[in-house]
């Protein structure tokens, strides 16, 4: 919203209010400003400037009719899917190793909701089309899995008998660093997001057979592409290649379901946008509007924004890394340098900028987090949120490459025409820290890829016969990759998943926000008429709080206390507010409930997913202590229904 500047004294912009941590409070209308001085905090009025016409910078339109072009396409875009796509040069095809026998499985067992829920998804897709009775050899079982947009059921396959014996497809899958090249000069944007495209091709006739899936209905067969076939990755891609190739590089990028239209100016984009539709329509391909938008001047794409201006950090992708609490620990140093080490390239001296936490993050040196560390820590933060927008790369002209080289480090960066197109540094030290990257998935997807997890039983995940509903999310999930899981002991596995690390950490603290609440007492059936009613909802106390609460009230911690006080007990020590610890790590006392409630959250709770006993303990005993606590643990996790 843009605001005459008459009669306002001063304006406080997004770069100022950030850099003091500002906190708008909409109900009372004031600012809260974290001051500099003696660790006041101020209070600002809001102005309140009257008879003021609000101007909008730009609107959404969610009516195909009233945006431009598109409307003369609208059957590019509808609700429901027709029938069978039509019949096209790339049809999924399923090649096996030569010798190959049929395989069959028998169904997997279902509960009475979800046998009901099969027969309203069979008939669906037996009256689209989409499947048909089989007499074939073949068969695997299906299953259910659960949406994650939309809530309920899909009914997938578990085709992990099948992609064991088919020849993998090495269609390549284009780079993103290499996309975002082509976009220099571009202006105006429209990216168009296809309606499950994975039903939108058919499979080759005499392989229809191989796709049978076994169910308590019956068998039954596709004749369109399904989910959880280990080469439907690089059928798609080649088809949508097939399909834009006369526009690919020129004002057109594809990346599997997404497409994305660039132009210099709106005359331009006018023809783009109208020959990516005629192409969509003369394919019979269907995209959904509800996931589409039109004439951007930026756009996200792929995890970053991108504009006129050039390339930028995607502010919903950083997110997790300006809520990260203070490390405590070496593993969680690491884990932050490594998801923020993504972004580097935004950040002008980052090895530099980082090198008192990384020189901390090495092996066998003591733990001491000093105010160096902290600032270096604030600083990338801060860094992340304040990242320039770096010009697009523009191979046609000229390169300024300046260099700085000092005890420190090494810098780089890389200009074009006074505007920097991507910053560079490297430590000289020995230690080569693994950075992360960010949707990782698409660099995996269409390669080989070799797993390493320090979780064992996950080895065996593609061979075990029978499994729960969680093991069936995650081979949905694995199957669109070509990948061997290998076991690596966890004091080797030096590379740690920096996401999965701090979930741990902070899964105590975890609070769902309102939107969450409201969804989760729809699933439960719970009326959520009035909004007001959710502000009377009692929210239980931390974990820590109820630690603190029943040391107060434990006999065990206060014959503790007598022993510290006759200095027979050097490990334990008491914080400012009475706390006990044990070498850095919360004393839980000898409460057997709200034990089972800690081991409960470490190993059953969507952000651990049942970790075995070692690894539990070791993630544990950062944080807590009790006598017998690895006994405790190893007893827990062997009495695991799902385990």
């Amino acid at each position: 919203m843009v605001l005459p500047h008459q009669g306002i004294d001063i304006i406080l912009g997004m770069n100022w209010m950030t850099e003091n941590d500002a906190v708008l409070n909409i109900g009372s209308r004031t600012m809260q400003l974290k001051s500099n001085v003696n660790g006041k905090i101020l209070r600002v009025r809001m102005l309140d400037q009257k008879n003021i016409e609000p101007t909008v910078n730009a609107t959404e339109i969610k009516e195909i009719k009233k945006i431009l072009v598109v409307c003369d396409f609208s059957d590019v875009f509808p609700e429901e899917f027709p029938r069978l796509p039509p019949g096209r040069d790339v049809e999924f095809k399923i090649d096996l190793i030569p010798g190959t026998a049929p395989i069959s499985r028998r169904p997997y067992r279902m509960a009475p909701n979800e046998l009901k829920e099969l027969k309203t998804q069979l008939q669906e897709q037996l009256d689209k089309g989409f499947i048909r009775p089989s007499s074939s050899p073949w068969g695997c079982p299906a299953l259910f899995v659960e949406k994650k947009d939309q809530g309920g059921k899909r009914l997938c396959v578990d085709y992990q008998p099948l992609n064991a014996v088919m020849v993998k497809n090495k269609y390549p899958l284009p780079h993103i660093d290499i996309l975002f090249d082509q976009l220099v000069g571009a202006r105006v944007f429209s990216k168009i997001d296809l309606r499950s495209g994975y039903y939108q091709i058919k499979i080759r006739e005499e392989d229809i057979p191989k796709t049978a899936f076994s169910t308590r209905y019956g068998l039954y067969e596709y004749l369109i592409m399904s989910f959880g076939l280990t080469n439907a990755l690089a059928f798609f891609m080649c088809m949508m290649n097939s399909v834009f190739m006369n526009e690919l590089d020129k004002f057109v990028v594809v990346f599997l379901d997404d497409i994305l239209i660039y132009s210099k100016d709106e005359k331009e984009h006018k023809e783009h946008l109208r020959i990516v539709l005629t192409r969509l329509r003369e394919h019979k391909l269907y995209a959904k509007f509800s996931k589409c938008a039109f004439w951007l001047k930026e756009v996200g794409f792929l995890g970053h924004i991108l504009s006129e201006k050039g390339v930028a950090v995607d502010p919903s992708k950083v997110e997790c890394v300006l809520n990260w609490n203070q490390p405590e620990t070496i593993t969680e140093i690491r884990s932050f340098l490594d998801l923020a080490g993504y972004y580097r390239c935004f950040i002008k001296d980052f090895s530099k900028t980082a090198k008192p936490m990384t020189s901390l993050a090495k092996k066998n040196d003591k733990y001491t987090w000093n105010p160096n560390c902290e600032e270096a820590f604030q600083s990338l933060k801060k860094s992340l949120t304040t990242a320039p927008v770096l010009a697009q790369l523009d191979v046609t002209k000229p390169f300024d490459v300046y260099c700085d080289a000092s005890g420190n480090g090494l810098g780089y960066v890389l200009m074009q025409e006074g505007r920097v197109v991507a910053y560079a540094s490297h430590q000289l030290r020995k230690h080569k820290a693994n950075y992360l990257t960010h949707d990782l998935e698409h660099y995996l997807l269409g390669n080989t890829c070799n797993t390493y997890t320090d979780h064992k039983s996950l080895k065996y995940i593609f061979t075990q016969p029978e499994l729960n509903m969680r093991q069936r999310r995650w081979l949905e999930l694995l199957k669109d990759y070509d990948l061997e899981i290998h076991y690596h002991p966890g004091k080797a596995n030096v590379v740690a998943d920096a996401l999965s690390r701090r979930a741990h950490c902070n899964v105590l603290e975890v609070r769902p926000t309102a939107r969450v609440i409201c969804w989760e007492m729809d699933q439960i059936e719970m009326p959520t008429e009035q909004l007001a009613e959710l502000y009377n909802l009692i929210i239980e106390p931390t974990i820590k709080e109820q630690i603190i609460t029943a040391q107060k009230q434990d006999k065990g911690m206060a014959f503790i206390r007598e022993g510290m006080d006759e200095k027979k007990r050097a490990c334990f020590t008491l914080d400012d507010q009475g706390v006990l610890w044990f070498k850095n790590r919360l004393v839980v006392p000898k409460d057997m409930e709200l034990r089972k409630k800690i081991l409960n959250e470490a190993h059953t709770s969507m952000f651990t997913m049942h970790p075995g006993s070692n690894k539990m303990y070791q993630d544990l005993k950062q944080k807590f202590w009790w006598t017998h606590m690895k006994w405790e643990i190893a007893k827990y996790v062997s009495e695991c229904d799902v385990c």
